[in-house]
């Protein structure tokens, strides 16, 4: 059954020839429509049988219907407008900030140029077909095959296509590689993750297997590669698709995540030949589909006792791998996740039953262990949160200069200008933030980095992680609303931005834990990667002083920096929960301060453009030292803890 509505202007002689049939059609209606000339019709609804010959009545009525012209919203038709949709145009080219900061920063070396015409050649590919794979991993995500047709069970993860096929590209495109690849010194980590960074939004999420890949190799590089590690670091650090592989992460157990040394109840049962045999269930599991794993887990002695806390943890590699009837060796695979958003990439819940596994670590020191592995996932965390901003951005610039509103572009309404350029600057910011830590880390790898280097290393990288992850769902869902509607509508592609965005002040601790990890930073170091901070920022700000253009960025920053000393000098004399209820703004106000000196210290470079300027300018505007303001207000004193706990539970209490 069908039924169609629609108005149409109608001549005067057309109307003639139906007004037999249209009052035949109307006789007895209890609906009336009382309207001026010219007169406007509303066709009634009508239904018939598929294959029914048309009456006489319809053959009438729809030469009428020609007689006076195109019917816009009769049967196929719906309408003339459709509204342009936003381009994907090539990242690179796009990205002024980016092309400046390489322009800016590489050497005068070959290898710059064959860089830069690297990222412009990869840009054309992610804008033509790469961004095309991504989507379809969201559209058909993995499925879980327990059983054969036979009974047998095989456990076998189904991905896409285009998921198999984003894995060889990774590896031709030395996604990875680029990491380990020494000829390119001190700024092959800038290089790999500008890479990333124009991959990522398009990558159907394939760069979280990519990051602990990363991680894996980083891991096994720091403990020596060697048997039995020696093959799989070579193939973790291929260029050749056939050869590649990838590295899953299973650190996570039903206790908790960030807290592996409490939450980890997996065992490691030695071997005669030197191996471990694994028990336990890994409750969350990423890239699970991965050719072998790093996990933590405790030995047993020959009691079968086991060693409590992180100091019974000790690192071990598995391979995956089936036996010849098709049987995962030593896994189980229980399901895999529901989640929010990265439905794209397999995550399951596994039972380890007899996992064969070599340990990587010493006995008992394998949290230490995979502090590198840390670093390296969560500064792929950050490339990936700035990336979603500069996407988001992207296409909504594009977008407003395809969309009329209320009779003009959307680019021609100053207000939504105005939203966009405040997105642009927070982007800004994060990009700078996510190159100065990859930069400090390629100098790392490199052996050039400066005690200070060094530190600033440490404190930056969970500070980074946890500003751009807050960042990026904030710029991602403004740029959502940009769109009106069609931001929220499925078949767009933008609601998955946001909700692979949400990810990212998740994974790899979330922004308290990450807070957390700061104050542990810095009474490791007592306090040197502090020092370190003032004193680069302030070498920063010193290079801005003869521009003119930016003293009320360089004031700003320097006031707030001065707060911030004075902050960490009455911190230090208060109790550790004070500290700790201001782990989170000082987070903050680390990130804010140092972002505003990079957006500067990027201003003053020779060839800087106004809108460099500019965009200093504007972030310096807020308030960069939160911490010190909350201070003030007393939000961090004794009495802060328990009125907060009474504002959250009371109504419980008073039932």
């Amino acid at each position: 059954m069908w039924i169609r509505f629609s108005i149409q202007q109608v001549d005067p002689k057309a109307m003639a020839a139906s007004s037999a049939v249209l009052s035949r059609r109307l006789a007895g209606s209890r609906l009336w429509c009382g309207v001026t000339r010219p007169l406007v019709h509303i066709r009634s609804a009508s239904a018939a049988e598929p294959g029914a010959r048309k009456s006489d009545e319809e053959h009438l009525w729809e030469a009428a219907s020609d007689a006076a012209g195109y019917l816009p919203f009769s049967r196929a038709r719906v309408g003339l407008f459709f509204q342009e949709q936003p381009v994907l145009k090539n990242p690179f080219l796009e990205d002024a900030l980016l092309r400046g900061y390489l322009k800016r920063h590489l050497p005068q070396e070959s290898y710059s140029q064959a860089i830069l015409s690297d990222l412009n050649t990869f840009g054309e590919r992610v804008a033509k077909d790469i961004d095309t794979w991504g989507r379809e991993c969201e559209l058909n995500p993995p499925r879980l095959v327990h059983f054969d047709p036979w009974g047998q069970r095989v456990d076998h993860i189904v991905t896409s296509v285009a998921w198999k096929r984003l894995k060889d590209l990774s590896a031709q495109e030395g996604l990875v590689a680029i990491g380990y690849d020494k000829s390119f010194g001190e700024w092959r980590r800038v290089y790999q993750m500008s890479k990333l960074y124009i991959f990522s939004p398009s990558s159907g999420l394939y760069t979280c297997p990519l990051a602990m890949t990363d991680g894996a190799a980083k891991v096994i590089q720091s403990v020596g590669v060697s048997p039995p590690v020696e093959e799989a670091y070579r193939r973790l650090t291929s260029r050749q698709p056939e050869r590649f592989w990838t590295s899953g992460q299973w650190m996570t157990e039903r206790q908790g995540g960030s807290d592996v040394g409490s939450g980890t109840e997996t065992v490691a049962v030695p071997q005669a030949d030197g191996s471990y045999r694994l028990h336990g269930y890994k409750w969350f599991t990423s890239a699970t589909d991965a050719d072998m794993t790093l996990t933590l887990a405790r030995v047993q002695d020959r009691s079968g006792s086991t060693t409590p806390g992180s100091r019974g943890l000790s690192l071990f590699y598995a391979e995956v791998s089936r036996f010849e009837d098709g049987r995962l060796r030593g896994i189980e695979v229980q399901r895999l996740k529901d989640k929010l958003g990265t439905r794209q990439m397999p995550t399951a819940e596994l039972l380890l039953d007899g996992l064969p596994a070599y340990r990587l670590s010493e006995e008992g020191r394998g949290v230490a262990s995979i502090a590198n592995m840390l670093t390296i996932t969560r500064i792929h965390n950050s490339v990936s949160a700035a990336a979603a901003m500069r996407r988001v951005l992207q296409l909504a610039r594009d977008y407003a200069t395809r969309r009329t509103a209320f009779g003009k572009l959307l680019k021609d309404h100053p207000l939504h200008m105005q939203t966009l350029a405040r997105m642009e600057v927070e982007t800004c910011a994060a990009f700078l933030l996510v190159m100065d830590v990859c930069r400090l880390l390629g100098r790392e790898e490199s052996g050039l980095a400066s005690q200070l280097d060094l530190h600033l290393l440490r404190l930056l990288t969970p500070v980074v992680k946890l500003y751009t992850g807050k960042q990026a769902v904030a710029v991602v869902s403004e740029g959502l609303e940009s769109f009106g509607g069609q931001g929220y509508i499925e078949d767009t592609g933008m609601p998955g931005i946001l909700r692979d965005a949400q990810v990212l002040s998740i994974w790899e601790g979330t922004t308290n834990v990450l807070s957390l990890d700061v104050l542990r930073c810095v009474a490791r170091s007592s306090g040197m990667v502090l020092h370190a901070y003032f004193a680069h920022v302030k070498s920063l700000l010193a290079g801005a002083s003869g521009v003119s253009s930016l003293d009320p960025a360089v004031k700003a920053v320097g006031s707030a920096l001065s707060e911030l000393e004075q902050f960490v000098q009455i911190a230090t004399s208060r109790s550790p929960s004070y500290l700790e209820l201001a782990a989170r703004d000082l987070g903050y106000s680390l990130a804010r301060i140092y972002a505003g000196a990079l957006l500067i210290d990027h201003a003053c470079w020779k060839d800087a453009s106004p809108n460099d300027t500019y965009a200093a300018l504007r972030w310096c505007e807020q308030e960069l030292c939160l911490v010190t303001s909350k201070q003030k207000r007393g939000c961090y004193d004794s009495s802060s803890a328990s009125m907060d706990a009474a504002l959250v539970y009371d109504n419980l209490i008073q039932k």
